[in-house]
């Protein structure tokens, strides 16, 4: 079973469609059991969107990779504070 971890640590690659069927159907499986990991999706396939909105070209590489962890270490930190898993 996916755990909220990890899939925080997938969900980019999930909103990129590059999972493989397997991993596809565990977040599908995990999204319709969870509210917080709907939320989380939902927010950064809207960020997402929003940057390719007011983006000229390919965001940098490096400043993708820092929100990732950003984005990673915040849901972590909300999912230990409310004591979710």
């Amino acid at each position: 079973m996916l755990m909220c971890r990890d899939l925080a640590g997938i969900a980019s690659d999930y909103i990129d469609g590059e999972l493989t069927g397997r991993q596809n159907v565990s977040v599908k499986m995990h999204l319709m059991m969870c509210k917080d990991c709907r939320t989380f999706i939902g927010n950064l396939r809207a960020s997402t969107n929003l940057m390719k909105a007011h983006s000229s070209g390919k965001p940098d590489e490096e400043l993708m990779r820092r929100i990732d962890e950003r984005v990673t270490e915040a849901l972590q930190a909300w999912k230990k504070n409310n004591g979710d898993n």
